[in-house]
């Protein structure tokens, strides 16, 4: 078998998993050039919520992090995720709009582009897969996993051939809850390996306590490539320690080969860091928990901290268990959707709403509603016919592609914005948050100085 290939995720998804996104470019372009020396396949450094995060929280420019990042990594590829149709947003794009973020992505910085749909509905990453393949990216498709009566092996070896027929360069199986079995990933990947020869990656999370057993299954079954982050940001939501698979696998035959002495340096370097963090409470110890019931719920690790905070918002906190028993009798009403992003919230609030309220969907959100309507694309099954009508009454659900719907909206959101865009990029930023990427953008370019006299100031009067 082929050096198993190792992805490291500390500078997007470890972080955005255990301290909220919140690592500041000044804190991750010291540790780069070693990094870039260690013989991983590919770094994660953006996508994901590091957009939202760095306009919102950080007060800093996502494009510039992005280019600030390849300048120092010269050797290693860099990758991001992207949600297909929604980009970084919480919305579906014009397809001129999806097609120049990914443009401007790739000539930032990033080489690899992971696009994934909540649904594994395809045509909502058609678009993003063909503009990263145009201005030279390489085009990796996600099957998102979870389990119900329909999400068996079979339907997921269709999902293969779907991805292949493509044209995507690479397959990732994206584990966002924890809840892949050894077992089944060691029959999925022998089974995948049977139909295609494009290189499979593997994603997961520890929040259940399984990961490592399960990459060991996979590793076994011939999987190309794992996701792990450095010791300081691995375990818990995040995903498992990669020191630990470079250590085991030294000298085997699937030996990754990466620096071990590096390695030791890298994680010195982000401990101090993180305990940073752990000590002005952005670190949640809880997000460092174990929590098996993952398993039977389906639910993600972020997904039931964010329900047990709901809850006790409207002092129901009693009412947890009965909501997590409600999550999957909503999956099912809803044609079992994965619950990954943004699936995963609508769902948990519809189950709070039911329990909350004690009649179930007498309240329901917009999104929900939407998404019945077919407006995040179609379900993996059949929904529920009555409560479909309990939902959507009389209304007719779409059955083509929702983009298909929307207009051409780049220049539209270039007039918008205005002279505060200076480049394209300013534009794309404008365009999947518009509210605090105006206010950003306004206050781009000021002096720090300025502001801190002007909080003065204030502070004074």
């Amino acid at each position: 078998m082929k050096n198993l290939k190792i992805m490291e995720t500390a500078l997007r998804d470890g972080h955005q998993s255990l301290i909220a996104t919140r690592l500041k470019t000044e804190e991750i372009l010291p540790i780069l050039e070693k990094m870039d020396q260690v013989g991983y396949h590919s770094l994660e450094v953006w996508g994901g919520a590091t957009f939202d995060a760095c306009i919102r929280f950080l007060n800093e420019d996502p494009w510039e992090r992005l280019r600030e990042i390849r300048k120092r990594v010269q050797n290693t590829k860099l990758q991001m995720l992207l949600r297909g149709q929604n980009l970084l947003g919480y919305r579906h794009y014009g397809d001129d709009v999806v097609e120049k973020f990914v443009q401007k992505s790739i000539e930032n910085g990033i080489d690899i582009i992971r696009i994934f749909d909540a649904l594994n509905d395809y045509r909502n990453i058609k678009t993003a897969v063909t503009a990263t393949k145009k201005y030279g990216g390489e085009a990796q498709v996600c099957i998102a996993y979870t389990t119900s009566e329909v999400h068996t092996v079979d339907y997921y070896i269709e999902k293969v051939k779907e991805i292949k027929a493509m044209g995507a360069d690479s397959i990732c199986i994206k584990d966002m809850a924890g809840i892949l079995l050894p077992e089944v990933a060691y029959e999925m990947i022998t089974r995948m390996k049977a139909v295609t020869d494009l290189p499979i990656e593997l994603h997961t999370h520890y929040t259940s306590g399984i990961a490592s057993m399960l990459y060991m299954k996979a590793i076994e079954a011939g999987v190309d490539i794992i996701d792990t982050a450095i010791s300081p940001f691995s375990g818990g939501t995040a995903q498992p320690c990669t020191e630990v698979f470079a250590e085991v696998y030294k000298g085997h035959e699937r030996d990754p080969q990466l620096d071990l002495d590096l390695l030791a340096e890298i994680a010195d370097y982000f401990k101090p860091i993180k305990e940073k963090y752990r000590a002005e409470g952005i670190l949640n110890p809880k997000v460092m928990d174990v929590e098996p019931k993952t398993i039977k719920y389906q639910v993600p690790g972020g997904m039931l901290s964010n329900l047990l905070s709901q809850l006790e918002g409207q002092g129901a906190a009693d009412k947890y268990e009965e909501v997590l028993n409600e999550i999957p009798r909503v999956r099912k009403d809803l044609g079992y959707p994965p619950l990954v992003t943004p699936l995963s919230q609508m769902v948990g609030t519809q189950s709070v709403f039911n329990v909350l309220t004690g009649s179930r969907y007498m309240v329901v959100p917009k999104e929900i509603k939407d998404y019945v309507l077919g407006m995040y694309g179609q379900a993996p099954a059949e929904l529920d016919e009555e409560i479909k009508k309990m939902i959507i009454k009389d209304e007719k659900p779409i059955t083509h592609r929702p983009a298909d719907d929307i207009e051409p909206e780049f220049e539209k959101l270039k007039m918008e914005i205005g002279d505060l865009a200076k480049s394209e990029e300013d534009v794309l930023m404008y365009a999947l948050f518009p509210e605090i990427a105006r206010k950003f953008l306004e206050k781009k370019g000021k002096p720090q100085v300025k502001e801190i006299e002007e909080y003065q100031i204030n502070i004074i009067v």
